[in-house]
């Protein structure tokens, strides 16, 4: 088994790491050692059929839970493993338990959100790199041929991730609803006759996640600051002890878009509390 990990970091670390090259290897939870340099934010690769990716999906061990459009001629197909909702029922990691495909058919491309990155990003003290290594080499497996994207970040940086000074961490969640948990999953499906529920992932008796959609004129920032990230829709609610709560977006679309600057976000600095103001509203807020 130790023989086995070690030639799939090997394989792996220089496709997933962005400049996995810079520095020495640091000893991680499960003896393997985490990269130093920067990470990339997605895996992207050749263009390929929804239906195409799904089975690779499906036929690599993922559990395909959601396709969704998530820009105009692009859709995001939101997937699993035993592993994510392993990790995910540790408590407060429960935004782990999905990633992303982007399927671009205006550009020709796929995008995959790298497991590493957003399992240090989400998993912080928590991460095991063995854990998440395997994850990618399954996806590189299914994928054959996936290049690191430019979108990166020290890995070193991402537990502790925020935009910048005042700006919100992973832990400072909003809360969008209250009630029991059945009364909130009950909202979710009813509101606008469900229009905007892309997927509902129960990883325990009292902890679910929800896939949602945010309305049509918010969404359009994707565009405006770039469709190649658009993988970031859906939008994740957790429905646990009797709240619904979501990642600010300050945080969550800086995490998805690290090249972002202070002058695009300054564009669309309305959209964190549009998004709050869209998901709040199937809870009557």
């Amino acid at each position: 088994m130790k023989k086995l990990l070690t030639i799939i970091f090997s394989v792996t670390v220089l496709t997933f790491c962005g400049c996995a090259g810079k520095g020495t290897q640091a000893e991680a939870a499960g003896g393997v050692a985490e990269p130093t340099g920067d990470v990339s934010t997605y895996l992207r690769g050749a263009h390929m059929d929804v239906e195409v990716a799904k089975a690779n999906l499906t036929n690599g061990g993922f559990e395909v839970l959601s396709v969704f459009d998530s820009v105009d001629n692009g859709k995001t197909i939101v997937f699993t493993c035993p592993k994510l909702k392993a990790e995910a029922l540790k408590p407060n990691r429960a935004q782990i338990a999905t990633m992303r495909l982007f399927v671009d058919n205006e550009e020709k491309s796929i995008a995959v959100t790298n497991p590493i990155y957003f399992g240090k990003a989400y998993m912080q003290k928590e991460y095991n790199h063995a854990t998440f290594l395997a994850i990618a080499a399954k996806l590189e497996k299914a994928f054959p041929g996936l290049t690191p994207s430019e979108d990166k970040m020290a890995f070193k940086n991402l537990a502790g991730f925020h935009f910048t000074v005042g700006m919100p961490y992973y832990e400072d969640k909003a809360v969008v609803g209250e009630g029991s948990n059945a009364e909130l999953l009950a909202k979710l499906k009813s509101y606008s006759a469900g229009k905007s529920l892309a997927y509902e992932l129960k990883l325990s008796d009292n902890t679910t996640v929800v896939g949602y959609g945010i309305g049509s004129g918010t969404k359009r920032f994707v565009k405006k600051i770039g469709r190649q990230n658009a993988a970031l829709m859906p939008y994740d609610i957790i429905v646990s002890d009797g709240k619904a709560t979501i990642l600010k977006a300050e945080y969550y679309i800086a995490l998805y878009y690290p090249l972002l600057g202070m002058g695009q976000f300054m564009g669309i600095a309305s959209i964190p509390g549009d998004i709050i103001k869209d998901l709040s509203k199937p809870f009557g807020k």
